[in-house]
């Protein structure tokens, strides 16, 4: 078994990113994150199926297995070597220190923010298991909005920080067809989070979405969740087929 890849590995050569997709667009997050991002109850998921949509450097699939959870990771950049990841990985995590005014010495040793730092534990989770476990195919090379999964493969479908946030010229149109296509691969639940951007402003389009959603035979939730960090009283968006 090959030793897995961390920070303190030099950065791979720069990647050809996908178009729309930048660095720090691929931050590490962890177990813990989404039980609060999607008020997960952990001990109800115990031999389920989850699959987590453009999971970027998320620790959640490689977490989960402990927990006896089947925990999928989908993501357009798993077409890259762990080596290629690990570049684009400590290329996010300097821009981001860099930023919090750290300097080349306190990135080095890890002495971080509380914030990065959970990041970057999380990323190197990540990176170990992807580079062993894709005889289990726990990391599957997809986005939305067609993914290569059949129809009702999961019981749970989680997508954070991508729908409704940093999605330049994704249209209406498109935030509606990746929804219905996470509801097509889940046996019955999907979770998005969060509902608003950045900065905490509402994403305008929910009522459309959720009109036709409706319309397709999906209905929406909207509630409020507290994960840490994260401001109180973000919102969730929970869809679920309708009943016959």
């Amino acid at each position: 078994m090959s030793a897995p890849v961390t920070f303190s590995h030099s950065p791979a050569p720069a990647l050809s990113p996908e178009p729309g997709v930048s660095a720090c667009s691929f931050p590490g997050r962890s177990f813990a994150d989404y039980v609060g991002r999607f008020s997960l109850d952990v001990a109800t998921l115990r031999g389920k199926d989850v699959l987590d949509v453009a999971a970027g450097a998320s620790s959640f699939a490689a977490e989960a297995r402990g927990r006896k959870i089947h925990g999928v990771a989908v993501d357009p950049l798993y077409d890259c070597s762990a080596a290629e990841l690990a570049g684009r990985l400590y290329r996010a995590h300097v821009k981001r220190t860099v930023g919090a005014g750290l300097t080349v010495r306190q990135r080095a040793s890890g002495r971080d923010s509380g914030l990065e730092s959970d990041r970057r534990i999380a990323a190197e989770r990540f990176l170990a298991d992807y580079e062993t476990n894709f005889i289990d195919n726990r990391y599957v090379a997809g986005a939305l909005p067609q993914l290569p999964f059949l129809d009702g493969t999961f019981d749970l479908v989680l997508c954070s920080g991508l729908l409704f946030v940093e999605t330049p010229g994704l249209d209406p149109d498109w935030n509606l067809a990746a929804c219905r296509e996470m509801m097509r691969i889940s046996a019955g639940l999907v979770r998005i989070f969060p509902v608003c951007d950045h900065a905490g402003r509402a994403f305008s389009g929910v009522a459309r979405l959720r009109r036709e959603l409706r319309d397709a035979g999906i209905t929406t939730t909207v509630r409020a969740v507290q994960p840490a960090g994260i401001a109180a009283g973000t919102p969730l968006l929970e869809l679920r087929r309708a009943a016959p």
